[in-house]
């Protein structure tokens, strides 16, 4: 046990700073594991339980819907009949033009919006997501897929590598949740993903430009100066005024309907039901003006598309590779939106089941002519306020769909691109945040750096660029926030014995002859050397100056090690070093409440005995006390 030692006999008692027992080694390894990977102890419920009701426990744990079934009535089931027909208006016209930004026929946004709602809604956790294509996911898809293969050439091959893709992300997600990996998706921050989320905003919008001004020949790069040339090099003889006039009236109608939504909450149904509404009416103008040069077939229900999946050959790799990426894009959008929702409603949303619900819809979708589908915010968010009580609403919206493929194709033999242009204009407008990107410029100047950066690598590169500097700047961050740690002047608050930051409580007080420094990182290998100098060169700057001003020169160094949550051995070596210069310098090290697995490995390594083991204090006020018991009344 380290301890302080008393200078006086009326000092008040300093309490020692108690050291763990000894852990066994096995234990301990378990313990970290468990705490890394079983955070929540999902194995809770089945404690003490009979084997029949564990066999119970873990088919509810595969499939939720076992386990809220059982109090499903009536009520909730008219909540989601009402969400679930509202949030089938609003897919319907959306899947089709999202297929188009996979470069894949329309009927395939459809069936993206029939299998995996199903499988979704017996597996996943979430009761208010809802499952489709989505603006982001699809225009990776197709510009991921057409780097490989040409999907005008080659429409069969394309076709496969999509639904090679969708299986391999379908993979990856469930073997992230199985494994309990989840924790992988949070290295992509916040500012990054709404940056990343403009940007392929702004870059499906301009794709759109093509269908809303009737443009035949366009480009199939995506950056922002490659699409404005192709549009204004055909200003003179490639824009078709009908499908202008047609486009730009029923944008206008579409962001109108939005805009009486957001006004008047209880409106939410317009907004939702105005796309049907457009393709239904802009169908039958084509019709009546025979503009057949402007429309698209669908026909039939999901056919099977196993046999379609590349499992050898040159393209498995490739599919493999478009498939992680998507797949890991496609979960970070939908546990977001997952928990979202969770936290408003106050319920607990488990991230390793999302994860393995939805791998499983899209393995199984890749099976049904289905490209990849995941958690949709403007469906997810029209379905909360639908009134949607479970995941109900996403096997109604599944029927829905599949009537739509079997018996109302002939409606949208006629629907103009133009229409589907506005319409998918329209719904990832709302995937830039202003608000969000003003705020994350108030809050952290580096996030706004991340924020922008993906923001414009998707706009004049290309979506994987953008991604790739989203990731990036991540990862900088990450390192830059480990190796270079913030370390801080503490001085005394008048009249108590609190010690506090200097620079944020200009009325603390430093005490003569007394340099005490905070460490606020755990110490590493990666920032180890840092922390040790950045120490010395705050005694550098404070001596400097005490000398200048000819005040007593520094005698004791004490290093809050509050929060120092881990440290290695080459921390506990940097500190024999910092130990080792002070000796020369003549000034006594101390340390001051450092935590219970730092105190263990101090003593470990012998470190404490080296120092003094009465050197180690419980707080920076006993430390204070035991050098200079007269500063106790500054």
């Amino acid at each position: 046990m380290s301890s302080s030692r008393h200078h006086s006999e009326d000092l008040p008692y300093v309490h020692k700073v108690g050291v763990p027992p000894k852990q066994d080694l096995l234990k301990e390894f378990t313990d970290t594991v468990k705490e890394t990977f079983f955070a929540d102890d999902p194995l809770r419920p089945f404690k003490d339980q009979p084997r029949s009701r564990q066999f119970v426990l873990g088919l509810q744990s595969v499939f939720p819907i076992l386990e809220w079934g059982r109090d499903y009535n009536l009520t909730k089931l008219r909540g989601d009949l009402i969400a679930g027909f509202t949030i089938a208006s609003l897919c319907i016209p959306q899947d089709i033009g999202y297929a188009k930004l996979a470069n894949l026929a329309p009927q395939y946004g459809l069936y993206s919006s029939f299998v995996p709602p199903l499988i979704y809604a017996f597996m996943g956790s979430s009761r208010d997501i809802a499952i489709g294509p989505v603006a982001v996911v699809s225009l990776l898809v197709g510009t991921m897929l057409q780097d490989v293969i040409d999907p005008t050439e080659n429409e069969v091959e394309y076709r496969r590598l999509a639904f090679t893709a969708t299986f391999f992300a379908g993979i990856t997600q469930a073997t992230l949740g199985f494994f309990r990996l989840g924790f992988l998706i949070d290295f992509l921050s916040h500012a990054a993903i709404v940056g990343f989320m403009a940007g392929a905003a702004i870059t499906i919008a301009l794709q759109q430009l093509k269908g809303l001004l009737g443009i035949k020949k366009f480009t199939r790069k995506t950056d922002i100066i490659s699409v404005m040339h192709s549009v204004w090099s055909t200003v003179h003889h490639g824009w078709n005024w009908e499908t202008i006039v047609i486009g730009l009236s029923f944008l206008a109608f579409l962001l109108l309907a939005k805009y009486i939504g957001k006004k008047n909450k209880k409106l939410f149904w317009v907004p939702a039901i105005a796309p049907l509404i457009s393709v239904i009416l802009s169908t039958f103008l084509c019709i009546s003006l025979m503009l057949k040069n402007m429309v698209f077939k669908l026909k039939g229900v999901n056919p099977p598309s196993l046999h379609e999946i590349y499992f050898t050959g040159v393209y498995v790799i490739k599919g493999f590779k478009i498939g992680v990426v998507v797949g890991l894009i496609a979960l970070t959008e939908a546990i977001a939106i997952g928990r979202t929702f969770a936290a408003m409603k106050g319920y607990q949303l488990d991230g390793n089941k999302e994860m393995v619900a939805l791998g499983t819809m899209n393995i199984v979708g890749s099976m049904t002519s289905c490209y990849v589908a995941t958690g949709s915010f403007s469906r997810s968010a029209v379905n909360n306020m639908a009134g949607c009580r479970t995941a109900v609403s996403n096997i109604v919206m599944s029927c829905i769909v599949l009537l739509t493929l079997e018996v109302i194709t002939p409606l949208f033999k006629y629907t103009p691109n133009a229409i589907l242009s506005s319409i998918i204009i329209s719904a990832v407008l709302s995937l830039i945040d202003i608000q969000a990107i003003v705020l994350i410029w108030k809050i952290d100047k580096f996030d706004f750096v991340a924020c922008m950066g993906a923001l414009f690598g998707v706009v004049f590169a290309s979506v994987e660029i953008g991604l790739l500097i989203a990731i990036s700047i991540s990862f900088i961050k990450i390192l830059l926030q480990v190796t270079r740690p913030r370390t801080t002047i503490l001085g005394k608050l008048p009249r108590t014995n609190i010690y506090r930051n200097i620079y944020q409580y200009p009325e603390a007080a430093k005490v003569p002859g007394i340099l005490i420094v905070r460490v606020d990182s755990a110490i590493y290998f990666s920032n180890s050397n840092y922390v040790k100098e950045r120490i010395l060169r705050w005694l550098t700057d404070e001596e400097e100056q005490l000398k200048e001003n000819q005040l007593p020169r520094i005698q004791s160094l004490i290093v809050e090690m509050s929060p120092v949550t881990e440290i290695d051995t080459s921390g506990i070596h940097a500190l024999e070093e910092l130990y080792k210069n002070l000796q020369k310098r003549e000034v006594q090290l101390n340390l001051a409440n450092p935590g219970q697995v730092v105190i263990d490995k101090l003593h470990a390594s012998n470190f404490a005995n080296l120092i003094g083991q009465d050197k180690i204090f419980l707080s920076v006020a006993d430390a204070v006390l035991s050098y200079a018991p007269k500063m106790e009344d500054l």
